[in-house]
């Protein structure tokens, strides 16, 4: 079987200008390899750059700001006061279950009386539905409160409202393009039309930790909230770290600042979930950072969601004692290594459907569906359809006459407005311009799929995508490779979607032994790579089919990213290869 894959790399070396790289380092006290790293990607103001290497809590905005937050935290107080019931109204992925978690233990803290709710990903579909009314009576609440949904839920919220129960929508994702809201009490959402909050691009357990930040003030009648609130708030940025980087939202502005010091507050929670799931992750006891999370929390929260119900992860994250966390996130181990399992049986199919559609002029923006596909799984897939492709992907999984999608992007295209031109042949859409999900009829996927490349094609006459490159932050000496550099780039860390990791070009390298094949499927490359004395491992992901081009004796030039490498106690500086030529 033949698939058109992406394009081959070009590799560009980012370029820089040596006055402004000496005259930040000797303003800001930095090597020359950090302020050169910093100059090319454009960061040459002293006080931005300050910003950037060490970002303060205070650089925060202030929760008051985002649209709807005083009716909001009045509705709330009241809710309190009056002793009702409030419905936290999460969704399944690992945005909802943190931001849900994350209120629910503020409510306990406040003595609310709060329950919480996750659609069921194959019984009720994404974000407000009939289970939501079902839910919301059952519990007899008086005021719903969604997290990282909602925006778009009209129906369901009138039919909330026609019961007498208030609706508070927490949410991240795009309004509708006809600018019509639901009749929800208050809307927090920093993308709303006639938004000024200051920075757009947060997670919706961002939002969800604002509204935390605003009721805390409310109650503490100040914008300087009392202790016990404000060491919440602190610990509870764990949960909204967690949320950032499995999101992939842009870390700058206040999303760095959330990160950064998200983690730290992860790394030090005595929350019984959270440090469960750092024990079945084997990350306890060493610092962490936004790969940890991304590779290893997000995927095992968002695991039970995906195979079933999100249900046992927020009990995880709600875990009142060491035992019973440890075993909710030992549950959670297991629905991983079964997600992982199905993923891998499943790819193969998703290649091979994806064959008719390999013209990338024709197909711009690749839809695929197929009966029988997991459906709490297509997202995963079309992640790695769009990477090896180089498009947008959609995938559908399709049961009987009805299928459920998930949509990924690649660099400079936005999803959502391909998505919209389909708009008429979907039961319902949503996301943002980086990832969306659908609903849509069995026989109209064909209908749709052309729609949309339509759509894309003109798009892409408008705003031509550049062509694929590596960009090379600079050429650096293979000696250089040391505890220092490590040290200069800790001092960026998180990185992550508009602040990627740093990536350094070293020439005439030489294999210090010959290439292994690692992995369970054999798909990773692992070099030893040699310059003088300096010796390093480096580990190529998924290029495995390259081993035959590496010789020894033969010269070679080498792209990555250094990294450290926590193993079995141990700590060892490595190579991730990024890319790599022989010659």
């Amino acid at each position: 079987m033949s698939t058109q894959l992406a394009t081959p790399v070009h590799w560009q070396l980012r370029t820089v200008d040596a006055a402004l790289r000496e005259a930040l380092a000797r303003s800001l006290g930095l090597s020359r390899t950090l302020s050169g790293l910093l100059v090319a990607r454009g960061h040459h103001e002293p006080a931005r750059v300050r910003d950037l290497v060490d970002p303060k809590l205070g650089a925060l905005h202030d929760p008051a700001l985002m649209p709807g937050m005083a009716q909001a935290c009045a509705r709330i107080r009241l809710a309190i006061e009056r002793g009702e019931t409030i419905l936290v109204h999460g969704d399944y992925d690992v945005d909802g279950v943190t931001g849900t978690a994350l209120l629910m233990r503020l409510f306990r803290m406040l003595g609310a009386r709060a329950v919480w709710h996750i659609p069921d990903r194959f019984k009720d579909g994404y974000s407000f539905g009939a289970h939501s009314v079902t839910r919301a009576q059952a519990t007899d609440a008086r005021l719903v409160i969604s997290v990282d949904n909602g925006t778009s839920a009209h129906e369901t919220i009138a039919q909330l409202a026609a019961l007498g129960i208030d609706t508070i929508v927490t949410d991240h994702h795009e309004p509708p393009a006809d600018g019509t809201l639901p009749q929800a009490v208050a809307i927090l959402n920093p993308k709303l039309a006639d938004s000024t909050y200051p920075f757009r691009e947060l997670c919706g357990g961002a939002v969800a930790f604002k509204l935390a930040w605003g009721i805390a003030q409310a109650i503490s009648g100040t914008e300087r909230v009392r202790p016990d609130l404000r060491d919440f708030l602190v610990d509870a940025m764990a949960y909204v770290a967690i949320a950032t980087v499995s999101d992939v939202v842009p870390l700058v502005d206040e999303n760095r600042v959330l990160a950064r010091y998200g983690l730290r507050s992860l790394q030090t929670t005595r929350n019984h979930g959270l440090r469960a799931l750092l024990s079945v992750s084997k990350l306890e006891d060493r610092p962490l950072d936004g790969e940890d999370v991304a590779f290893q929390i997000g995927p095992r929260i968002n695991a039970s969601g995906r195979l079933g119900s999100a249900a046992k992860a927020v009990e995880v994250l709600l875990a009142e004692d060491e035992t019973s966390a440890r075993r909710a996130a030992l549950e959670l181990d297991l629905f991983n290594e079964e997600r992982k399992r199905i993923s891998s049986e499943l790819l193969p199919r998703v290649l091979a459907a994806a064959v008719p559609f390999a013209d990338p002029e024709e197909h711009p923006l690749l839809v695929l569906a197929g009966q029988g596909w997991h459906q709490g799984l297509v997202g995963v897939l079309a992640a790695k359809v769009a990477e090896q492709y180089d498009r947008p992907a959609i995938l559908i999984g399709l049961n009987g006459a009805q299928g459920r999608g998930s949509a990924r992007t690649v660099a400079g295209f936005h999803l959502l407005e391909a998505i919209e031109a389909g708009r008429e042949h979907v039961i319902r859409a949503g996301g943002h311009g980086q990832a969306a999900g659908l609903e849509i009829e069995s026989e109209r996927v064909d209908a749709f799929r052309t729609a949309v490349n339509i759509k894309a094609r003109a798009m892409l006459r408008e705003r031509p995508r550049p062509a694929r490159r590596l960009l090379i932050d600079a050429e650096l000496p293979f000696a250089e490779v040391n505890a220092q550099l490590m040290r200069d780039l800790d001092r960026l860390r998180p990185f992550g979607a508009a602040h990627e990791k740093p990536v350094f070009l070293s020439r005439g390298l030489r294999l210090a032994e010959e290439p292994r094949l690692m992995g369970a499927d054999r798909t990773h490359l692992s070099v030893q790579l040699r310059l003088g004395a300096q010796v390093l491992r480096g580990m190529a992901f998924h290029k495995g089919v390259r081993a035959a081009e590496l010789r020894m004796g033969q010269d070679i030039h080498a792209v990555y990213t250094p990294k450290w490498n926590h193993f079995r106690g141990e700590t060892k500086l490595e190579l991730e290869l990024i890319d790599f030529c022989c010659g």
